[in-house]
């Protein structure tokens, strides 16, 4: 049975499971947030007035790294003040998006490839772009369509990468300095299912938030879905990840409205919900 862990919220994103705490961003709230596994003491952690906070991760030494999408930054927050991490403008236009950080500190960002508040605008391909734990930053994959929700093996030797304009899930393998090859096709999406947020499985199973089909599914490596969790009404389904302590809880971020900025402040509908899953997550985020 799904139920409702965190509500009031603006657009929650980048749901991560670290050290025993849920973490997540209120992308429209312009915060990050903590939580644990029940939702009894979530709150904002961290304000960041200036810009929309998207994808999350952590650096080796606990510091919380966190993408500012308009200014194509990757923010670290120590001891509750801002820096910047990566500037990251040279190797793209629009909105920069999701996030995932290796054990090392090693960060792949995604780009939007559009901007975020055109409707209809359609995605120009664009790199991937990967930050090193000082912060360097470089392109290590060329054309992809609006790279969002990523995903690490246990041992990170693999990426795996939703490309939402282009229905599916794209892998990568993994270089100790964070260089991919090998680029293929993981699983192959149906109509609707655009991908935004995902997390791993230990059965290398991958599930999927689809906000225009309203619904997260569990997808196989190949395609074709294992699992899904409807959504109610007209909810969406922005990002996903296993975590609690055992790792079979699947948070849900999910919104009452998509690409309404001004509605989406105005309702403040927006909800981190819970399932149990019977087979645990594996890697990252």
């Amino acid at each position: 049975m799904r139920k409702t862990i965190v509500d009031g919220l603006c657009f929650g994103e980048g749901p991560r499971w670290h050290d025993g705490r849920l973490w997540f961003s209120d992308l429209l709230g312009h915060q990050v947030w903590s939580s644990d596994e029940t939702g009894s003491d979530a709150a904002p952690v961290a304000e960041y007035p200036d810009d929309q906070v998207s994808g999350l991760g952590f650096l080796p030494d606990g510091d919380v790294l966190a993408v500012a999408m308009a200014e194509r930054r990757v923010l670290r927050l120590h001891d509750g003040a801002w820096s910047t991490h990566a500037e990251l403008d040279r190797l793209g236009r629009h909105h920069v998006n999701d996030m995932v950080v290796r054990a090392d500190g090693f960060a792949y960002v995604g780009q939007m490839g559009y901007d975020f508040h055109s409707h209809g605008s359609r995605p120009e391909p664009m790199p991937l772009i990967g930050v090193a734990p000082d912060g360097t930053a470089r392109a290590v994959a060329d054309d992809l369509h609006c790279a969002n929700g990523m995903a690490l093996s246990p041992d990170g030797s693999l990426l795996i990468v939703a490309e939402s304009a282009a229905r599916r899930l794209t892998a990568f393998d993994v270089a100790p300095d964070g260089s991919l090859s090998g680029r293929r096709v993981y699983a192959p999406l149906g109509d609707g299912d655009h991908p935004d947020g995902i997390c791993l499985d230990a059965e290398g199973a991958v599930w999927v938030a689809c906000p225009v089909a309203r619904r997260f599914v569990r997808v196989r490596e190949g395609g074709g879905v294992a699992e899904a969790v409807e959504l109610d009404g007209e909810r969406r389904a922005i990002a996903c990840v296993l975590g609690g302590a055992d790792r079979r809880t699947l948070f849900l971020v999910t919104a009452a409205t998509l690409g309404d900025a001004a509605k989406s402040r105005e309702l403040r509908a927006g909800r981190v919900e819970a399932v149990r899953v019977d087979v645990a997550g594996a890697g990252r985020p």
